[in-house]
C-alpha cells in the first residue's frame, strides 16, 4: 500500500512486532547461544502476556471512525498472532550451545573472534544463532559468509571471506568463549 493512505498511527505499531521473517533454511538446526534463548523467550511471553491482552482488550488508542479501529485492531492482533506462532516455533525447536568457558584453541559456535582486516584495523565478532544476529553489534549468524569463513580457524590463520565490495583476507587475532 502506498503510504499516502496509511494513517500515522498504523506506523508506530511495527515498533511493537516485527514481521517473522525465516532465516533458518528448511532442515537446519536452530542453535541459539544462552542469550539468544532468553531474548526469544522473553519476546513470546511480552508478546502473549502484555502485548496481545492489551490489544484485544482495547486498551490503546486509535483516530478515526471506529470501522477503521476494529480493523486496525485486528490487523494489530493478527501481526502479533503470527509473531507468537513463529516465535513458539523457533522456542520448541531451538537448540541451545552454551560455549562459555570452552577450551577450544577453534573458532566455533558462540565465539567472540577478533580479526585483523589488511588495513591493520581490528574488529571482534560474535557467532551467535540466526535469530539473534545483529551485525551492527558484532554479533553475527553461524550461517553468514564472514562466520562461515572464520569457523574452524585457530590464533594465526587468515580467513578469506567473499563480500560484496570483492574479498577481504582477516587474520584470527584472539578466540575468546565467555
Amino acid at each position: 500500500m502506498n503510504k499516502a493512505f496509511t494513517k500515522e498511527s498504523d506506523d508506530s505499531f511495527d515498533d511493537v512486532v516485527a514481521e517473522p521473517k525465516d532465516l533458518l533454511p528448511p532442515g537446519v538446526k536452530n542453535y541459539v547461544t544462552p542469550e539468544g534463548a532468553e531474548q526469544l523467550r522473553s519476546e513470546l511471553g511480552r508478546l502473549t502476556e502484555v502485548e496481545r491482552p492489551r490489544i484485544a482488550k482495547g486498551d490503546h488508542h486509535e483516530a478515526g471512525p471506529v470501522g477503521d479501529a476494529k480493523a486496525a485492531k485486528r490487523r494489530r492482533l493478527d501481526a502479533i498472532d503470527r509473531r507468537i506462532r513463529f516465535l513458539r516455533d523457533r522456542v520448541s525447536n531451538m537448540e541451545l550451545v552454551d560455549a562459555k568457558g570452552r577450551p577450544d584453541d577453534r573458532v566455533r559456535f558462540g565465539a567472540s573472534v577478533t580479526v585483523r582486516d589488511e588495513s591493520d584495523k581490528e574488529k571482534t565478532y560474535r557467532i551467535v544463532g540466526v535469530d539473534e544476529a545483529d551485525p551492527g553489534k558484532g554479533k553475527v549468524s553461524w550461517l553468514s559468509p564472514i562466520a562461515k569463513a572464520l569457523i574452524g580457524s585457530v590464533e594465526g590463520d587468515v580467513a578469506k571471506v567473499e563480500l560484496p565490495q570483492g574479498e577481504v583476507e582477516l587474520e584470527i587475532v584472539e578466540i575468546e568463549y565467555s
